[in-house]
């Protein structure tokens, strides 16, 4: 071990003398190794920054004199004066901790020094924001995620060796990657990176999603979006989240450097606590340590989120620049706990770059060929942050183990294992893979899919699969499934079969033929199986109705150009009614009894809501995202959401060749839906629906209604009502008219809760509504609601409640929607 230990020693400083022209450690006073100092020769943007052990590597290739500034928060600036004749230059220094006092500054009695300075930076915030409005640099980042004593198994299910990143000690790296990019930037929203080199531990094909985008972090606007809407230390409304006490000040390149701490005033709502460092007079930011927890972002399983920005002044731009980030992480979910680190780094700064009409696009980012492919003397010649020894054993391990592990042999070991057939399987299900030529088997088995209602009663439901797939990212992928659904009180077996082909990542091409026989609701949105099993059988309240459906349905689907996918369905279908066949029900009541399985009369169990019929539907849809940003990665394209725009949503529907000829229709659809922060003052989400029937008989099926998503059952199962009515009866406004639809909802993220004493420690979101239905031949209907989001405890904050008032049927009505957006997901 030692010997290794030695070895690894020896080949890493081997690496650093050949390829790096500067090298060295930087250390405390006390010799230990300083991280993340910065470094750089005076008066360029040459650069880089030391490695978690605090080795350094500068690329300089010229004899010469040089004058090298190393930089670190907390320790005063060294610059050391170095003539070099010849290459490896050996540097190792040693930096002192900064002394800061008060002596510059005056103070009066009952004033707070820090708000002298703090008030002159936000009154300089935008100016300053402006300084960076556009320029080219050259960027790298580093992506590191450790685990530390992860579980053997979660929820029953083994985790594995996670890619071979754990250990005997089920410690280890589990990510680790790399980009060198270059970046260009205009303000407010155009943004170009060129990834030239791109590496991820154990995946000699991948790439790494690190990107300068997501790591552009400026504390000179009001708000970081970190999930959540982050109050900056120098917003323009800080001094509503922020107090501030002046630790001391200390001088920089001539400049006085005033340090200050930042303390929240409550320490629950959305805002940072730590360190931010501002330039006397300048009133810009000379550096951050600021971090912020994983309830201020409202990501539970965050422990902890720590910011450290590191800037150096510009003689020629005359402002201070952004060198350097890290953000530290830490996590704990399910058992397993662990870290990690980005790590940015921007050089060869162009703050006036001549920028045309042409160079910014809606790619975002894109990839040099090979990018992927640079071999390790690239990595070691360009790398600016030299790789720690955990670190280089990682890909050193990790490459090794991909070579194995991407072998037949291995492969076939491994699915030697996992295709053994268990005691059980025949009822609980299997699956038989064939991973190396890219194919799997499964068999869903006898109850997993079981549920009940009224029309088939106890019924379930088991079907095979087939998946293939072209490479390891799964750019072209083939599935084909048969299902069989036996209803146990109507002693009806349904059956439906199909296959879908993908065709590429790119435009997401992809076509599906399927068909046979199903039970199939009038509004497949209404309400989930799950909720109406636990309605029918414990509360006796049938919401779920059904008629058969065969048919047999092709389906197209593709991005036809940048922002704009379209979608084609072409369907032969018979329609049967169906009728309630079972009355069971755990806790019969003598108050309740079930409705009918006819929406129109629920009342008349001889009643059915459509007369037999065939028909041919067709529907044409389009939904377009405008000024669409995107990724380009080689492995496909990746579209990036965008809060400026709304979506729109159109659809075409016509049936027609039917049996009865007043059940031909046509129908127009089209729907606008956004979403989008307004400062620190929460999210506000509208969607707007509209539609119109033309072209219609006097009385079609009802199948073919508009129906509109309601809620009897006052659960609700969705992260957010923008979608459904919560006191609506399911069918009582459906409408084969003109009808508008629209639902406003603005969760306020802890700006209200968040301010009041007490409830402040409990992380509640304030959410309020608006909804309004209008129909042709009904009066308007409308809904209001008050509630309170992210309820819950601990990592698990996946309830509401909501307090709604409903206007404009029969009688008004108000109750509590009890959320348990878990359930979204059945």
């Amino acid at each position: 071990m030692q010997r290794t230990v030695l070895l690894t020693l020896f080949l890493f400083c081997i690496s650093f003398s050949f390829l790096a022209q500067v090298t060295g450690k930087v250390t405390d006073a006390t010799e230990n190794p300083l991280p993340f100092v910065n470094i750089y020769i005076d008066g360029t943007y040459t650069g880089t920054t030391s490695n978690g052990e605090g080795f350094y590597e500068l690329d300089i290739k010229t004899e010469g004199d040089y004058e090298i500034v190393f930089q670190y928060l907390g320790y005063r600036t060294l610059r050391k004066t170095v003539s070099i004749s010849d290459f490896p230059f050996t540097l190792n220094v040693a930096l002192i901790e900064e002394t800061t006092s008060l002596d510059e500054v005056i103070i009066a009695a009952g004033v707070n020094p820090a708000d002298r300075v703090i008030r002159a930076a936000i009154a300089s915030r935008k100016t300053n924001l402006d300084r960076f409005s556009e320029y080219t640099a050259q960027f790298y980042s580093r992506g590191l995620w450790k685990v530390k004593d992860a579980p053997e198994k979660i929820l029953g299910q083994e985790i594995g060796d996670l890619g071979g990143g754990l250990d005997s000690t089920r410690t280890g790296i589990i990510y680790l990657s790399e980009t060198i990019s270059e970046i260009a930037y205009q303000r407010p929203n155009n943004f170009s990176e060129k990834i030239k080199a791109s590496k991820v531990s154990g995946n000699d094909n991948g790439f790494s999603f690190n990107s300068a985008i997501d790591a552009n972090f400026s504390f000179y606007e009001n708000t970081i979006a970190i999930n959540a809407q982050l109050v900056s230390p120098i917003a323009n409304n800080a001094y509503s989240y922020y107090r501030y006490k002046l630790v001391g000040t200390f001088y920089e390149n001539g400049k006085l450097i005033n340090k200050i701490e930042v303390i929240p005033r409550r320490p629950k709502d959305r805002v940072f606590s730590g360190l931010i460092y501002i330039v006397e007079d300048d009133w810009q930011i000379y550096g951050v340590e600021l971090e912020t927890t994983g309830e201020a972002i409202q990501i539970p399983f965050v422990k902890g989120l720590k910011f450290k920005q590191n800037f150096s002044f510009d003689a020629n731009s005359k402002q201070w620049i952004k060198l350097s980030q890290a953000i530290d992480f830490s996590f704990g979910f399910l058992g397993i706990k662990g870290d990690g680190r980005f790590t940015a780094v921007y050089s060869d700064y162009n703050f006036d770059p001549e920028f045309g009409k042409k160079s910014f696009t809606n790619e975002v980012l894109s990839f040099v060929p090979e990018a992927n492919k640079k071999d390790s003397l690239y990595w070691q010649e360009f790398r600016p942050v030299p790789l720690t020894i955990e670190e280089s054993d990682d890909y050193l391990k990790k490459d090794s183990i991909q070579v194995i592990r991407k072998s037949q042999k291995y492969l076939d070991s491994i699915d030697t294992r996992s295709n053994k057939i268990g005691l059980l399987d025949p009822i609980t299900g299997y699956t038989y893979s064939n991973t190396y030529k890219r194919w799997r088997f499964s068999y869903d088995g006898v109850l997993g899919d079981i549920n009940f209602n009224t029309v088939q009663g106890w019924h379930g439901e088991t079907g095979v699969s087939f998946l293939s797939w072209s490479d390891d990212d799964f750019q072209r992928t083939f599935s084909a499934f048969a299902k069989a659904n036996y209803g146990f009180s109507d002693d009806r077996l349904r059956y439906t079969g199909g296959f879908s082909r993908r065709f590429n990542r790119s435009n997401r091409s992809r076509l599906s033929v399927f068909g046979g026989v199903e039970a199939r609701s009038f509004n497949t949105s209404a309400i989930s199986e799950t909720v109406n099993n636990v309605a029918t059988l414990f509360f006796e309240r049938n919401f779920l109705k059904l008629y058969e459906r065969s048919f047999i349905q092709a389906n197209y689907s593709q991005e036809l150009i940048n922002g704009v996918n379209i979608g084609l369905n072409l369907s032969y279908e018979g329609r049967d009614a169906q009728s309630n066949t079972t009355d069971q029900t755990f806790f019969p009541k003598n108050d309740e009894v079930f409705t009918s399985n006819d929406p129109l009369a629920p009342l008349d169990e001889t009643s059915i809501p459509f007369e037999n019929h065939n028909i041919v539907k067709g529907q044409v849809s389009a939904r377009i995202n405008f000024d669409q940003k995107y990724y380009n990665y080689p492995i496909g394209k990746f579209n990036i959401s965008d809060d400026r725009y709304p979506t729109l949503f159109l659809a075409y529907e016509t049936g027609f060749g039917a049996t009865e000829d007043d059940f031909n229709f046509s129908q127009l659809r089209v729907a606008l839906r956004q979403g989008f922060d307004i400062g620190s003052k929460g999210r506000f989400n509208y969607n707007l629906k509209a539609g119109t029937f033309f072209d219609t008989g006097s009385d079609i099926s009802f199948v073919d209604f508009q129906h509109f998503n309601g809620n009897q059952t006052r659960i609700g199962t969705e992260a957010t009502y923008i979608n459904r009515f919560n006191l609506l009866p399911y069918f009582d406004l459906s409408t084969n008219q003109s009808y508008f639809e629209g639902h406003v909802e603005h969760d306020f993220k802890g700006w209200i809760l968040g301010k009041i004493p007490g409830i402040n420690q409990l992380n509640f979101n304030l959410v309020v509504g608006a909804h309004v239905l209008s129909t042709q031949d009904n009066k308007p209907y409308s809904e209001f609601s008050i509630g309170i989001d992210n309820l819950g405890w601990g990592n698990f904050r996946l309830l509401r409640v909501d307090y709604v008032q409903s206007y404009g049927l029969n009688d008004d009505l108000g109750a509590f929607i009890f959320g348990l957006k878990f359930l979204d997901v059945f």
